[in-house]
């Protein structure tokens, strides 16, 4: 089952996560930022 992660390019693997970390983590600070800063937006 694990066999194809020898052939699996990391650096590709570590851009992927890096993009998704900033797409998820992009709306949840915006979010926070609103709720603890009110309306002063």
């Amino acid at each position: 089952m694990f066999d194809f992660i020898g052939g699996i390019n990391f650096e590709v693997i570590f851009q992927l996560v890096s993009l998704a970390l900033i797409v998820i983590a992009g709306p949840v600070v915006v979010a926070v930022l609103a709720f603890q800063g009110g309306s002063d937006m």
